[in-house]
């Protein structure tokens, strides 16, 4: 786990609380007109996060590489919530011309982008050195993680310039921290953090975040069975997604972001000095 100087000293929470409690955004249409577009849609967290949105009156554009899992969530979402509107794009994020076909037949079909959750990602074995392991399978978590990440923010960040929009990421607690054995997936996480910052400076109209889910039961987890307990259910990033990228926010966009803080507490105790450092971003820490 990360040291204290490494996080934000919060309550941690691991499901919805107060703070994220979507019943509000569900029955006052928060999202109503709104487009939500996002990758790895099709389980877990995606799902869940697609599902939230649907309720809280967004329609929704969902990506994965699986068409008949996207066919099963965008059923699911419709069986409970008829009126949505719901798109499907079978999308391999490392192939740019998916991605683009995918974000531009999203822009066709509705007319614009107003969140976009590139939360698409892969995790290997980690029980070894990088020097031990298959370069190519090394290289392959690196361009679905930060890769993958970069073809959804190169052609979806110009329609969410014009809307003023959020750009979240799938990031993780891995990104800030070492763990012997995982350079691939830690290096990439890493790495969504400074795009989110670079996001921040070069597109200061779209909101950025990249943002750790929390400890939850995916693939990752499923390939390193033992290495973690998961205590976070998918709905706490799905909740924190509907906090973000409602406005509240705001003053927090342009770097790291943790599912597992409270964000009221976040608010409280932080938001001066965020605001006064620019940002939870990346820097050298120099010893005085």
């Amino acid at each position: 786990m990360p040291s204290p100087a490494e996080d934000l000293a919060t309550t941690e929470r691991n499901d919805i609380y107060p703070g994220i409690e979507p019943t509000l955004h569900y029955k006052n249409q928060t999202y109503k007109g709104k487009v939500v577009f996002l990758t790895g849609a099709n389980r877990g967290i995606g799902e869940a996060t697609a599902l939230f949105y649907a309720r809280a009156g967004a329609t929704v554009s969902l990506a994965a590489r699986d068409p008949t899992l996207l066919e099963a969530v965008k059923a699911k979402i419709l069986k409970e919530i008829p009126s949505v509107q719901v798109a499907t794009f079978p999308t391999d994020v490392k192939n740019v011309e998916q991605v683009r076909a995918a974000i531009e037949g999203t822009v066709a079909k509705f007319g614009k982008l107003d969140v976009v959750f590139a939360n698409a990602g892969i995790a290997d074995r980690w029980i070894e050195p990088f020097t031990a392991t298959d370069p190519n399978t090394w290289w392959n978590s690196m361009e679905i993680n930060l890769r993958g990440v970069y073809n959804v923010a190169h052609f979806a960040l110009p329609h969410l310039d014009k809307t003023g929009g959020y750009f979240v990421s799938t990031s993780s607690k891995l990104g800030v921290y070492r763990q012997p054995f995982t350079s691939s997936y830690a290096i990439a996480k890493h790495a969504l953090i400074r795009l989110a910052e670079f996001i921040a400076i070069e597109h200061p109209q779209v909101k950025s975040y990249a943002l750790h889910p929390g400890l939850i039961k995916t693939g990752a987890t499923d390939v390193n069975p033992g290495m973690w307990d998961c205590p976070d259910s998918p709905e706490l990033p799905a909740g924190t997604m509907l906090r973000l990228t409602s406005g509240k926010e705001d003053w927090l966009a342009g770097g790291y972001v943790s599912a597992n803080w409270d964000f009221d507490e976040v608010s409280s105790k932080y938001k001066e000095g965020i605001i006064a450092l620019g940002g939870v971003v990346s820097r050298l820490t120099v010893p005085q």
